[in-house]
């Protein structure tokens, strides 16, 4: 009852029936994990701190709740623990098999680099590897060479920003065999051993290069639509399942932004999109502008051009405000918490 009432948002009913659980079974890991994850949702950090700290108590090689303990603490501010417990996401039952298995070892952040090569390679999807592209600097810096694997469509944008390191498509085939680095790392790692560089820098300049003649394209295709300001937006995601719907809103909740003067709305969306720019004008009288020839979800360098070109990007949780705000666009996120 409490996963159910959990799904569904209710998340006060959910603890209700977490605890009458635990009041019939009080050591039972797994309803003090499902309450920490309810808690956690609730906003209430140091509550479900203690109850991840709970569940691993009864069960210590539950990666997941050593995972979410590390969202917890990450949430709370406390980053060095966070980051620390998120090392077991590697052992949890979605990443595991995404791991990659080398001869070399891991860096530990400890062992000296120079005159050494590093392999970083990417290790979630594309707005994670956007995310934590913006350390590569940090650690190519203190390598002889920096070898980094990413998804293939990723490749144009980052070969064109990243000048000292060696970009090439993510290739699993030869994993075991490859003698082209001394040590590798998973790109989610990187926040661990930079946290003092990341902590320090406290405004993050853009760091990804578009092309400079798809964003005078762009430029002139927006002008081509009339005089205003320019802005792109972004509601939902390719995923909509129900256990990340609550990140994403409907067009229609965006009524407020289309009711300021002298702005012309540019799409965004990668995928599914077509029925609810067609509700949006008819419903309000609103046109947002969709460029057929773009191909939102595999031109990812095209798709950095356009942003570069706009003035004003405003999203939902989605791959677009990683990918406009790394090219220097101001960006609006848009967040249920």
């Amino acid at each position: 009852m409490g996963v159910v009432l959990k799904d569904i948002g209710e998340y006060e009913q959910a603890v209700v029936s977490y605890n009458k659980s635990l009041s019939l079974r009080p050591k039972h890991a797994d309803t003090y994990y499902n309450l920490g994850n309810a808690l956690q949702d609730q906003g209430k950090l140091e509550e479900a701190i203690n109850v991840f700290k709970k569940s691993i108590s009864l069960t210590p090689d539950n990666a997941e709740a050593h995972q979410n303990l590390g969202f917890a603490l990450l949430n709370s501010g406390r980053l060095k623990e966070g980051l620390n417990e998120n090392e077991w996401r590697w052992k949890t039952k979605k990443l595991s098999l995404r791991k990659r298995h080398f001869l070399q070892p891991c860096w530990d952040g400890k062992k000296r680099l120079n005159r050494k090569k590093i392999l970083i390679w990417c290790e979630q999807g594309i707005g994670d590897t956007i995310n934590w592209a913006s350390c590569l600097p940090y650690i190519s810096s203190k390598v002889e060479h920096c070898i980094f694997e990413c998804q293939d469509k990723l490749v144009p944008l980052f070969k064109r920003s990243f000048k000292n390191i060696e970009v090439k498509s993510q290739d699993r085939s030869q994993d075991s065999e490859r003698k082209d680095f001394d040590f590798h790392l998973p790109m989610g790692s990187l926040y661990k051993y930079f946290i003092k560089e990341i902590s320090s820098n406290k405004k993050l300049s853009s760091y990804l290069i578009p092309d400079t003649k798809r964003v005078n394209f762009w430029k002139k295709r927006l002008n081509s639509l009339g005089d205003g300001c320019y802005v792109g937006i972004s509601w939902k995601s390719s995923n909509m399942s129900r256990k990340r719907i609550q990140n994403y809103a409907k067009l229609s909740e965006f009524y407020p932004l289309f009711k300021i003067p002298n702005v012309i709305f540019i799409n965004l969306q990668n995928k599914d999109f077509s029925e609810d720019l067609s509700k949006i004008e008819n419903e309000f009288g609103i046109l947002i502008h969709n460029f057929d020839e773009l191909d939102h979800f595999d031109n990812i360098d095209d798709v950095a051009a356009l942003c570069a070109a706009l003035d004003v990007v405003f999203s939902t949780k989605t791959t677009v405000p990683l990918i406009s705000s790394s090219v220097g666009t101001l960006t609006k996120l848009a967040n249920w918490r």
